[in-house]
């Protein structure tokens, strides 16, 4: 499908690819688990060519990847069921992955996201941003020798030095507390004269530049946005208000989002509340009913 889109069709892509051995979705040609994270990264490195071609020149590439650990080289294991008729059971393709891989020992972290980023930056992409995705209900973890994971990367890469992003649209407000210290009178060399601040008059004066400072500042690359449940079955669904931002500053308004990993449709959900268009691509078609069903309510509400 995403090869069959014209050069040039989409404003900005935001995705999130199926995760390195985490799970099998029981669909033929899917991403994920590949025998080595090598190979991983080439295929979806395949995927985001087309999306260099797909993308005005202008674009940019938004992607939300997390990590994965090395095992014990027995593969993954098979006591915890997922939702609905997606099981852990031992035909299913993620055990049987080898989790050990030559210059990756036992237990380490792999690396993926850094990967994928520095193999998308040596064909040419502008790694222009990590965004931390900090999740503050995030899953709890058994781990008793590293810290519980709570956070994803968000990597926002162009195709040039100069793109189209709105940084005006995703500004955050100036804390309360940030504005009333920059406001509070000066109280160190109180009683030195001539210097406005420092006399016992000028030290309850305004900061005359006080009055200038604005209530937004530029948005930081640490977003903290809680993850929220989905009933249907698909296991990573990220929220829409994690979304929202990326289209916001990625794409003007009337334009283009694609998204060729749609999943249940979350991509599209937020394109509709931002007054874009999107184009959706999922290999799975369980996903796409519920993506279809989603969207649709969405339509309706809109």
């Amino acid at each position: 499908m995403l090869k069959t889109l014209p050069k040039g069709c989409a404003d900005m892509c935001v995705t999130s690819p199926p995760y390195y051995g985490l799970r099998d979705y029981g669909v033929n040609g899917q991403i994920g688990l590949e025998q080595s994270p090598d190979s991983y990264i080439q295929k979806l490195m395949e995927v985001f060519q087309e999306v260099w071609r797909v993308l005005r020149d202008n674009g940019t590439l938004w992607i939300i990847i997390a990590d994965s650990y090395a095992g014990s080289g027995k593969g993954a294991g098979a006591k915890k069921k997922s939702k609905q008729s997606y099981k852990y059971s031992k035909d299913n393709k993620a055990v049987k992955m080898p989790k050990l891989w030559n210059g990756i020992k036992q237990k380490d972290m792999i690396g993926i996201p850094w990967q994928l980023a520095f193999a998308l930056r040596q064909k040419g992409w502008f790694l222009r941003s990590d965004i931390v995705w900090q999740k503050p209900n995030a899953m709890p973890e058994s781990v008793k020798d590293r810290p519980a994971r709570s956070y994803e990367h968000i990597f926002l890469l162009s195709k040039s030095p100069r793109y189209y992003f709105n940084h005006e649209a995703i500004k955050q407000p100036v804390k309360a507390s940030t504005v009333a210290r920059y406001r509070r009178a000066v109280g160190e060399n109180k009683y030195s004269d001539g210097i406005p601040g420092q006399t016992m008059q000028g030290l309850f004066r305004t900061r005359r530049d006080s009055l200038k400072m604005p209530l937004m500042r530029n948005c930081r690359d640490v977003w903290t946005i809680p993850t929220k449940p989905y009933k249907g079955a698909h296991f990573a669904t990220y929220p829409v208000d994690l979304i929202i931002p990326c289209i916001l500053a990625g794409c003007p308004k009337g334009g283009i989002v694609l998204d060729p990993f749609l999943g249940v449709g979350t991509t599209g959900i937020a394109a509709i509340r931002t007054e874009r268009q999107y184009i959706g691509i999922e290999l799975n078609p369980n996903f796409c009913n519920l993506a279809r069903d989603r969207i649709e309510k969405e339509t309706e509400r809109s």
